[in-house]
């Protein structure tokens, strides 16, 4: 069993075409056929079922690609460590983020690393909180941040780097938009604008309400920051947000109102796998956040 058949068979099982593929691969198509046959031959399977110009894996062809995939992940994960190790200062790391934290936390902590590093690449992915774990834990990123930091999963090495404390987005005409500080119980009236169901964020409010006596009324979702802060904005309803998405970026026709009861916060950080190693440039990236932030009060 070859390498590139290997890497032929994943491309042929992704478009499930073998033209498409050989155009892909800049292959010709009877090469590419030969491989895949020769790949079935020699592990005395058919991988795939011709349906005319189309294919489609077999039951054993899909159990097949499953574990194909990982095999491929780690052998690039392999050579780009010992690219790295020969120069760390020109490796690529895979970082994760909420969109709660794309606007102040990420900027302020990327660009003074790449002072200091300007040849290390990255390859930014935004994504729920399940989409961060379980892209560390299956290696489709190498480092995330993260909020609240997960306490207790065996497979992810957590670090806190901060706890941010929430407030109450409403719109300018509440009638409570000049008290500045209220208890949450006092919103207890209002129609909430929140994350759908899933989203940790809208758990995290949920639960402060619940502590604060009341459910909250939840008529109005929107699936990223900008779309709750625009119904706020709009009249149509309150949010509590962590107080660092709104820095620089508040919406007009709104005012934040400080929580005195109760206490919601959050804490914000950033994980990494426990079941291997970092790589030299990953490392060198981590090593950095933690120091960065070591003496940062929030």
């Amino acid at each position: 069993m070859e390498l590139r058949q290997l890497k032929y068979f994943i491309e042929v099982a992704k478009v499930e075409h073998f033209s498409m593929a050989a155009e892909t691969l800049h292959v010709a198509q009877s090469a590419l056929s030969r491989q895949i046959g020769l790949l079935e031959k020699e592990l005395g399977v058919e991988l795939f079922a011709r349906e005319g110009r189309n294919v489609k894996l077999t039951l054993i062809g899909k159990l097949f690609a499953e574990q194909a995939m990982i095999a491929l992940k780690a052998i690039d994960n392999a050579t780009q460590l010992i690219e790295e190790y020969l120069d760390p200062e020109h490796g690529t790391i895979r970082i994760g983020f909420p969109s709660s934290i794309a606007s102040s936390t990420l900027p302020t902590i990327i660009s003074p690393f790449k002072k200091e590093h300007p040849e290390v690449r990255f390859h930014l992915r935004q994504g729920s909180y399940k989409f961060l774990t379980e892209g560390i834990k299956n290696r489709e990123i190498d480092l995330a941040f993260i909020g609240p930091v997960p306490q207790s999963d065996p497979d992810l090495h957590a670090d806190i780097l901060f706890s941010e404390s929430f407030v109450a987005l409403v719109p300018i005409t509440h009638p409570l938009a000049e008290k500045g500080s209220i208890s949450l119980a006092q919103l207890w009236q209002d129609s909430f604008v929140l994350f759908p169901e899933g989203f940790v964020l809208r758990k995290l409010v949920v639960d402060a309400c619940h502590q604060a006596g009341f459910r909250p009324f939840v008529p109005f979702e929107g699936e990223d920051l900008d779309a709750i802060k625009g119904l706020v904005s709009a009249g149509i309803g309150v949010t509590l947000l962590p107080d660092t998405t709104l820095i620089d970026n508040m919406p007009n026709g709104t005012v934040t109102l400080k929580i005195s009861t109760p206490d919601v916060k959050r804490t914000v950080g950033v994980i990494i796998p426990k079941n291997r190693e970092l790589s030299p440039s990953e490392k060198l990236f981590y090593e950095f956040v933690l120091n960065y932030f070591k003496d940062i009060i929030f």
